[in-house]
């Protein structure tokens, strides 16, 4: 009698491991992405506090690749933008005579 409650036990524990593994059933062939997508504005440049709310979906690897990969293209052409338009007002600037602040001591008495 000890021996067929032993064979019980085990064949329990080893239907219960089986449950708990995900069952008799196979894995998808495509990975489940279950990952939240953050939506950044597409209408203005992105500002410092769109990246400090900025968080990234998790998943079984760590982050998702393909949204730190789009990020990172969109801010690299953001940056390359500006860095043309500062490049732009620097030339309009050093073509532009220097600005001459009048010494108040001169011409100015009480």
């Amino acid at each position: 009698m000890e021996w067929f409650i032993a064979v019980v036990v085990v064949a329990a524990l080893g239907v219960a491991a089986i449950v708990a593994a995900g069952g008799l059933g196979s894995m998808a062939a495509e990975p489940i992405k279950d990952t939240f997508r953050q939506d950044l504005p597409t209408a203005r440049l992105l500002t410092g506090e769109d990246l400090g709310r900025l968080r990234f979906g998790v998943n079984l690897r760590g982050y998702a690749m393909d949204q730190v990969d789009d990020l990172l293209d969109r801010l690299s052409a953001e940056v390359a933008e500006r860095d043309a338009r500062i490049a732009e007002l620097e030339v309009s600037v050093a073509d532009q005579p220097p600005l001459t602040v009048a010494d108040p001591a001169d011409g100015y008495r009480r």
